[in-house]
Order: C-alpha cells, then sequence, then structure tokens
C-alpha cells in the first residue's frame, strides 16, 4: 500500500512540480510579493535587499563547488575504485544497496551534510554495478541520509550558539555562549540519532518500487561521460614523444607527495590545537590533501579535478537567487515578522514545535541553516527568554537549545521538499543522464511526513 501511495506522489511531483531553477524564480517572487503585502517596505528596498543578498553567499557557494569536485576527484582514485569494488562484490541486491547507502549516508553526515557527496559516489557506483537498482529512488536514499547532518559535527546553529562573540551575544540577545552539551549533547539529539539510524531505513524499506524497469542508470544514461578511460591513460596521452621538462615536472610524483605532506602537517596542527574544529573550510584542505597523496602526480590531479568539475553549473547559477531571496526577507523584515507571528501563540508546551514549524516554514525561502538563524533567531530566542522569566539560567539555556535545535529539525527535514541541497547530489548521481527534482521529491513526501510527525512529537514531549 505505502509502496503505491509513494509512486502516487511521485507522479504528481513529476507532473507538477518545476525544476529547482524555476523553483528558485517562484520563489523570488513570492518572497517579493509577501514582502509588498505584509511589511510596510518600499519596493526599492527589497529590489535592493534582493540585489545585496546575491552576493551573501557567494563565499559559501564556491565552498560547496569545492567540498563537489574534491570529494569526487578522490573517488576517481584507484584505491577508492578497489574499495567500492570488494565492497559491491558483497552487495548482491537492490534492497542491499538502498539499506547501505542510508545507513552509510546518515553516518557520513554526521560529519558534515557535505560528505553527501561521498555518499552520492558510492551510490552511483553501487548502481552500475548491481542491477535491478531503481535510480531514482536511490537518489531519493541519499538525499534522505542527508538529514541526519543537523543531529551532528557540523550541525551550524549550536555551534553558532557556542561560538564566542557571535552576533547572539554581541547584539545582547544572549549574555553567554550555549555549551554544545546542552544542544548536541541533549537527550532529544542522541535520541534523534537513533530515529534517522532505525526508522529512516525502515521507511525506505517499505516504499521501494516494486520493479526497477526502465529506471536502473543504464536505462537513463543519455551521453557516456569519460570516465571510461583511465585517468592513468589519459594523463600518458598528454606525454610527448620525447624527453621534456615540462612531462618530467607534470608527471613528478615527489613535487605532489611533498605539497601533501605540508598539507598533512597543518591538518594535523590544526586539530591538535583547536579540537575536533570542523567546518567547511578544513574539510575542504582534507580532501584536497587526500586527492594530492590518491593521485601522486599533477597531471593525474588535474585530470580528476577536470572530470570532477564537468556537472556543477546547477550550484554556479543557483545559489545567488537562493541568496536574493534571503536578502529579500532580511531587508523586508519578512522573516522576523513570520517568526513573531509563530512566538505570540507560543506557550511553555509549544514553544518547540513552534520552533520547529517556523524553521521549516521559512527554510523554502532561506534554505540555509545559518543564514535562516540569523532572520528568525532573535525572535525565536527572545521567546523563549519571555517565557522562561522565572526560572534559573541554566533551565533558559536549556530551553533556548531545545527551541534551536527544534528550529533546525524543522529547517533540515523540509529540504526532503526543497530541491535546493538536490545540487549537491546531482553533479555525481546525474552525471551524463536526464533528471531533475521533480522525478525525485515524490519518492521522498511519505518519508517527510511520517518524520515531521515523529519529530514534532520529540521536541514537543521528550524531558529536558
Amino acid at each position: 500500500m505505502l509502496t503505491k501511495l509513494g509512486q502516487k506522489f511521485t507522479d504528481t511531483f513529476t507532473k507538477y512540480m518545476p525544476s529547482a531553477y524555476v523553483f528558485a524564480l517562484l520563489l523570488t517572487l513570492l518572497s517579493g510579493f509577501l514582502a509588498l503585502i505584509f511589511t510596510s517596505t518600499k519596493p526599492i528596498t527589497i529590489l535592493e535587499g534582493w540585489y545585496d543578498g546575491f552576493w551573501k553567499l557567494l563565499s559559501f557557494g564556491m565552498q560547496i563547488v569545492l567540498i563537489v569536485i574534491t570529494a569526487y576527484s578522490i573517488a576517481q582514485a584507484p584505491p577508492i575504485k578497489r574499495g567500492i569494488d570488494w565492497l559491491s562484490k558483497r552487495i548482491t541486491t537492490p534492497f542491499q544497496v538502498y539499506l547501505t547507502v542510508m545507513v552509510f549516508g546518515i553516518l557520513i553526515s554526521l560529519i558534515s551534510f557535505g560528505m553527501v557527496v561521498v555518499t552520492s559516489i558510492l551510490a552511483r557506483e553501487l548502481a552500475i554495478r548491481i542491477k535491478g537498482v531503481h535510480y531514482p529512488f536511490l537518489i531519493a536514499c541519499v538525499y534522505f541520509s542527508i538529514n541526519a547532518w543537523v543531529c551532528g559535527l557540523s550541525s551550524s546553529i549550536p555551534l553558532l550558539l557556542n561560538t564566542e562573540n557571535n552576533f547572539l551575544v554581541e547584539s545582547n540577545i544572549l549574555s553567554d555562549t550555549i555549551s554544545t552539551s546542552y544542544s548536541l549533547g541533549s537527550t532529544l539529539n542522541l535520541l534523534m540519532i537513533i530515529l534517522f539510524l532505525v526508522v529512516a531505513p525502515f521507511i525506505i524499506w517499505l516504499l521501494i518500487p516494486k520493479s526497477a524497469e526502465g529506471k536502473e542508470l543504464n536505462d537513463l544514461i543519455v551521453e557516456k561521460t569519460d570516465s571510461e578511460a583511465t585517468i592513468k591513460s589519459e594523463a600518458l596521452s598528454y606525454k610527448l614523444p620525447y624527453k621534456a621538462l615540462s612531462d618530467a615536472l607534470n608527471n613528478a610524483g615527489w613535487l605532489q607527495i611533498t605539497v601533501a605532506l605540508l598539507g598533512l602537517v597543518y591538518i594535523v596542527y590544526h586539530f591538535a590545537t583547536k579540537g575536533f574544529d570542523l567546518n567547511f573550510n578544513i574539510m575542504i584542505f582534507i580532501f584536497i590533501v587526500v586527492g594530492l597523496f590518491l593521485h601522486i602526480t599533477p597531471m593525474r590531479y588535474s585530470i580528476a579535478m577536470k572530470r570532477a568539475s564537468s556537472n556543477i553549473s546547477g550550484i554556479l547559477f543557483q545559489y545567488p537567487f537562493y541568496a536574493g531571496i534571503m536578502g529579500i526577507m532580511m531587508a523586508s523584515g519578512l522573516g522576523v515578522k513570520i517568526s513573531e507571528v509563530l512566538a505570540s501563540v507560543a506557550t511553555p508546551n509549544s514553544y518547540a514545535f513552534i520552533s520547529y514549524l517556523t524553521g521549516g516554514i521559512v527554510n523554502f525561502a532561506i534554505p540555509s541553516a545559518g543564514g535562516e538563524f540569523a532572520v528568525i533567531g532573535p525572535s525565536i530566542i527572545t521567546m523563549v527568554q519571555n517565557l522562561g522569566v522565572d526560572m534559573t539560567s541554566i533551565e533558559i539555556n536549556t530551553m533556548v537549545a531545545r527551541a534551536s535545535m527544534s528550529v533546525a529539525y524543522g529547517e533540515s527535514l523540509s529540504n526532503l521538499l526543497q530541491p535546493f541541497f538536490l545540487l549537491l547530489v546531482f553533479p555525481v548521481m546525474g552525471k551524463g543522464i536526464k533528471i531533475q527534482a521533480r522525478d525525485i521529491v515524490g519518492y521522498l513526501f511519505i518519508p517527510f511526513v511520517l518524520f515531521f510527525i515523529l519529530q514534532a512529537l520529540m521536541v514537543t514531549y521528550i524531558p529536558l
């Protein structure tokens, strides 16, 4: 029954949901219209906010691009391919593929949501090797698994709360930082991790399509990629027919390994002096250094990076549009207004659910946890402080952490219906095939509904 229902939703989304880019354009117009209607902001101010916002995620967008291409270049290295070959010999059925990808994706996303690129690479390679894998459904599994990041080490909102001199402290909304023991180390968050590891794979098992006819990766490929020729053979093809210093340098393993060793020294120093401080920059640097080691020579690494960079256009030109939407929300005060309206009906029993709902709603316009919290975080925290006026500082910190994590859970879950972060998955899993967000999101609607119910109950009723 659930499989049939899931297919029905998939057919509906396929029929009515536009591409991720069109989705961004529609949200741009909707955000501007709502800002005009529900705020007193002048039209030119909204336009200025939109324009200014365009450039606010350029650094973040470049980080995403580098995460994709550096991780993908690692996956093309011979040792990684041998590891995937070893794994594929022990996985023989589509169900094992779906389960492996889900569990692996959840676990690795607890390190960082950028690791979804690694999950995507594993999923694609398994789809090539195992017959009968429904490829759009497999992409949905990968995208579902990324949601666990919000409970993990790179969850941006709890890390922000624990950052010295963050904007909430500087603006006197918080008197001091809030330790991650209140948020990531809370009973609620630990149980949320169990929810992902136990319930999410079970839901996927219930929704596995009965047939993969016409939906296997080989059925969907419309253009051959250059992965058929090995990186080593392509590197050799660039050599001149005679000895040349340029060829010697291009293929000098000692040169690249020396630089890689210097990078390794810094990585060890970073974690030795800063603890387990994992962020986008150090992750990208680690991926680069690992790639240097695995590909050995400058020529091979250059070829791997070229191949990895061939399908990132969606990230490059869509990120500015979502940043522009964020600019509209901030310049007009629409994001704050939405959170204030919801906060006005909050009670000590409902504040966490209100925060959860707010995070999910605003995420459609600001699909970035950090960017969203910059807009709605002050209202959410003020709401909690007003509710806890007679409580101790420890109790208030606990409630603030609960509300903030609830925003994060809601923001993350609504990504199942918001195609923005599919831009992380498609450069790898969409390579050489024609596929759009509408082909994937339908499989995620039932998981979204079930997780919404379960998470709403958890943030509301699990004791502090």
